[in-house]
């Protein structure tokens, strides 16, 4: 976590608190020159340089005039009014894989919603698409997502049109909990379209926002709000994108902090799905046809409960010796085989024959039977 500290002096926790809110009020998301000034100097410091318009920075001066007189305690003040609450990065609450941001990590967040952000960010999954979405990938984000969270996982996304919307309403539909993060504040919904869905969210889940009440969206701030979405989460679901989009965008963030990013195909004719192709084909992400391959990806003990042990795991045949596949060939179909049959049909060295019994056995294609053996049935 970057600037939490700075200085000869550690700052108390009520100091730092109060530092963060501040510069979340005055310095536009993702600004990583005063993320870096942060490391150094450390939040207060770097606020007391703010007010004194002493930062360096070539932008400090229009960061100090967003300042102003503003004060962490009215700040606090607003949020309580509009039914939110403001989470720094010193607060327990706080999703502390954020940190994989570097100096583009948030000073605060402002949240609506009872549940505890941390706990739903720890088992959640992006899903992210389209806004001008097709049919089909709008069934796939509100089926997928619905369940998803029948598992207990949390659906994040971005509230926007298409597969966003029917990612949250999927979740919310299962009974389960969604995150919806906006490009603007917590108390401006965006779209306008969807206030019912981001206040049900609220009511049902959380909805967060790294821009100060009563911000209006920009351009900057949906991709901010984009690297958001990909480090809160455990894995990015990408079910339909464009070549060039804030999707594909979502999904590049995801890959560079190391985050499992999934894609969903459709039809080769529709350019709703080419960015997903495109991510598929280019390695960036891992082809997923039905929610289990999610789920198996993000929770290792359901992957083992649905696998067999390792001891009747099958190799693939391919990675079977010439001698083990030619003694294989010479099992029935059907039925069991004794010895002397199996070293008529597979025409080799009996040592040869019964090594690559033993091979095959304990690799889970044949299993001893009634003075013979048989091939194994899955």
């Amino acid at each position: 976590m970057v600037g939490v500290t700075g200085g000869a002096d550690e700052p108390d926790i009520t100091a730092l608190r109060s530092a963060f809110i501040e510069l979340a009020h005055c310095v536009e998301p993702a600004d990583s020159a005063v993320g870096r000034l942060v490391e150094r100097r450390g939040a207060p410091q770097t606020i007391h340089m703010v007010r004194g318009g002493s930062t360096g920075l070539r932008h400090g001066e229009g960061i100090g005039a967003r300042l102003g007189e503003l004060r962490a305690v009215d700040a606090e003040r607003r949020a309580a009014k509009a039914g939110a609450r403001i989470v720094t990065r010193v607060d327990s609450e706080w999703p502390t894989q954020l940190g994989d941001l570097g100096h583009e990590e948030p000073f605060a967040l402002w949240v609506t919603g009872a549940a505890d952000l941390r706990l739903l960010a720890l088992r959640s999954v992006a899903v992210v698409g389209a806004r001008a979405c097709t049919a089909y990938g709008e069934e796939v984000a509100r089926g997928w997502s619905a369940e998803l969270a029948a598992q207990g996982w949390c659906v994040v996304s971005g509230g926007a049109y298409g597969i966003d919307a029917a990612a949250h309403r999927g979740a919310l539909a299962a009974g389960g909990s969604s995150v919806c993060v906006l490009a603007g504040g917590v108390d401006v919904p965006y779209p306008r379209a969807h206030d019912a869905l981001i206040a049900r969210i609220a009511d049902e889940g959380l909805v967060i926002s790294k821009t100060p009440l009563g911000e209006s969206v920009r351009r900057q701030r949906f991709l901010s709000r984009n690297r958001i979405i990909a480090a809160m989460t455990r894995a990015t679901l990408v079910v339909e994108a464009a070549v060039r989009s804030g999707t594909g965008a979502t999904a590049r963030s995801a890959h560079r902090m190391n985050r499992p990013v999934l894609a969903v195909p459709g039809p080769v004719t529709s350019p709703a799905s080419a960015g997903c192709h495109r991510m598929i084909r280019d390695a960036e992400a891992i082809l997923a046809c039905e929610p289990s391959e999610v789920m198996d990806l993000l929770d290792f003990a359901r992957r083992a409960e649905h696998e067999p042990s390792t001891s009747t795991v099958r190799c693939a045949r391919d990675q079977l010796g010439t001698r083990e596949c030619r003694v294989l060939d010479a099992f029935p179909s059907r039925g069991m085989v004794g010895p002397d049959r199996l070293l008529a049909g597979a025409g080799l060295a009996s040592g040869d024959v019964w090594a690559a019994v033993g091979i095959l056995e304990s690799a889970g294609w044949i299993e001893a039977a009634d003075g013979g053996w048989r091939l194994v049935r899955r």
